[in-house]
């Protein structure tokens, strides 16, 4: 028998559904000096090869892909790379699907915007150790302008 009012248990279900489905970005901490801003992004599993960072006069973006295992390894097959087999490889080359996967594949971006100009030609970015750190000097542009009162 069913009832007109939701059981408790059916609201942690749509939670974890919502959970499952919702956008992960990673996590960044954003820290001001003197002289620069610096970004650091938590990155594990990325390919330094698909980070990318862009940066306007008052905001920096980066995007990168986190690609699974299984499609990476289906793209190099296609290329025509030889791979060397894995004892956890089943015999006829082909990955069995995860029986659970919480990990996040695909592209996502993030941008971040400055309080003051940086200087993009002086841009620094170092990723190791699944940790993006970009630098962005700040644009040392302190023009004070004199105006003369009209009569």
């Amino acid at each position: 028998m069913r009832s007109l009012h939701p059981s408790p248990f059916d609201l942690f279900d749509r939670l974890e559904q919502q959970l499952q489905t919702a956008e992960r970005v990673p996590a960044a901490e954003v820290h001001e000096t003197e002289g620069a801003y610096t970004i650091a992004l938590e990155l594990p599993g990325v390919d330094r090869a698909s980070i990318d960072v862009k940066a306007t006069d008052r905001s920096l973006i980066i995007t990168a892909e986190r690609r699974s295992q299984r499609t990476a390894g289906a793209e190099r097959s296609a290329e025509g790379e030889t791979s060397g087999s894995s004892p956890a490889a089943p015999a006829n080359g082909s990955r069995r699907a995860p029986l659970l996967s919480e990990f996040r594949y695909g592209t996502w971006s993030r941008s971040f915007r400055f309080p003051g100009g940086i200087q993009r030609d002086a841009l620094e970015a170092h990723y190791r150790d699944g940790l993006l750190t970009v630098t962005a000097p700040k644009a040392q542009t302190l023009t004070t302008v004199c105006v003369k009162l009209a009569d």
